[in-house]
């Protein structure tokens, strides 16, 4: 029995020597240097959106000045991967991507949260995908087409107003939702449009009669126009705090009814202040993370981005670090159970 005991346990390790082999592997090439392993690499930038919209604008600002900052100066080439708001490219890099950091993503802010409130299976935990950084501190408006008959706050509690959505995840389809159950809003998120700039065509095309969960950095990266000219009429707006810059429109969270439709709000619109959000594969190695957080704040510093971010979006970007994002993203997912359960059943309706 002794004999027979030691022999299995010989032929089980031999058995294991194949996966050893193969993790050991692994350890090493993403434990070589940056300098070296990168060096005539292409490096892939998923994009969770369509041509033309907010993210993929900075996205491909990006895209240009990385391979300056990244070890080995990579090619860095964008890539459109538009479903779901998002949560493709989220699955994608969560279960798909190498995990040596030739395939990075950049998606909204609305899938940070779907796998906390949506009703799906992961096979991944959120915190587990790695930031790498976000592109700015941003928040979130609700407007309405000039001849749509809707121009403030009650207007939308009044009646029905219908808004442009892009997917389940998508803040314009989720906002609009939360609204509805805190404030006594009367959205009707009409969803299934491919990204930005098709939720833009609709309501210049009187399909729908406005958006919710507009992004301000979208706004104006895309249609500022809209604004300067008065075609649309900007009546709530929802963040981590009121913005300044629309003094007289109303902030959401200050009219929570309840300390639990505050929290609800809160866990929402949090993700917010990470606006084009930069992530990478669960399980790369540190020093591989270490290398492109920091490419990363040194790309976002780079003063002929900046310049080429002020043409093209009106701004400057307002970065969060890698290291931060990962801690914002681990108080979300820490939201107590009662209030994540409430907000699932309040996307469900």
């Amino acid at each position: 029995m002794p004999l027979n005991s030691s022999r299995s346990r010989h032929l089980a390790a031999f058995a294991a020597l194949p996966a050893l082999v193969v993790a050991t592997l692994a350890d090493a090439q993403t434990a070589e240097p940056g300098e070296t392993f990168f060096k005539g690499k292409t490096v892939t930038l998923l994009i969770g959106g369509t041509a033309g919209g907010g993210l993929d604008t900075a996205a491909r600002i990006f895209s240009r000045h990385a391979g300056k900052y990244i070890p080995g100066h990579p090619t860095v080439t964008p890539q459109l991967m538009p479903g779901a708001g998002g949560i493709r490219v989220i699955d994608t890099i969560a279960t798909a991507a190498p995990k040596d950091g030739t395939t990075i993503a950049v998606v909204p802010a609305g899938p940070l949260v779907e796998p906390l409130i949506g009703g799906r299976k992961t096979a991944y935990k959120m915190t587990d995908v790695v930031s790498l950084g976000a592109w700015a501190k941003d928040f979130s408006l609700c407007a309405a087409w000039h001849t749509s008959g809707f121009k403030t706050l009650a207007d939308a509690q009044a009646r029905e107003i219908t808004v442009a959505g892009t997917g389940a995840a998508a803040t314009p389809d989720t906002f609009p939702v939360l609204l509805n159950a805190t404030i006594g809003t009367k959205f009707k998120v009409i969803t299934g449009y491919l990204g930005t700039q098709e939720t833009i065509m609709a309501v210049e095309r009187g399909e729908t009669h406005g958006r919710c969960g507009w992004s301000w950095s979208s706004l104006k990266a895309t249609k500022m126009d809209w604004l300067t000219d008065k075609k649309i009429h900007v009546f709530l707006q929802m963040g981590a705090e009121k913005s300044s810059i629309f003094p007289d429109v109303p902030f959401a969270p200050d009219l929570a009814k309840t300390p639990e439709d505050k929290q609800m709000m809160a866990l929402m619109f949090k993700p917010l202040a990470l606006s084009n959000a930069f992530l990478a594969p669960p399980g790369m190695s540190a020093q591989r993370i270490a290398e492109l957080r920091r490419a990363f704040n040194e790309t976002l510093a780079d003063k002929e981005l900046v310049a080429e971010a002020v043409r093209s979006m009106k701004e400057e970007p307002s970065p969060t670090s890698g290291e931060e994002m990962q801690k914002i993203m681990n108080e979300i997912y820490a939201t107590p159970e009662a209030i994540v359960e409430r907000l699932r059943l309040v996307m469900k309706k």
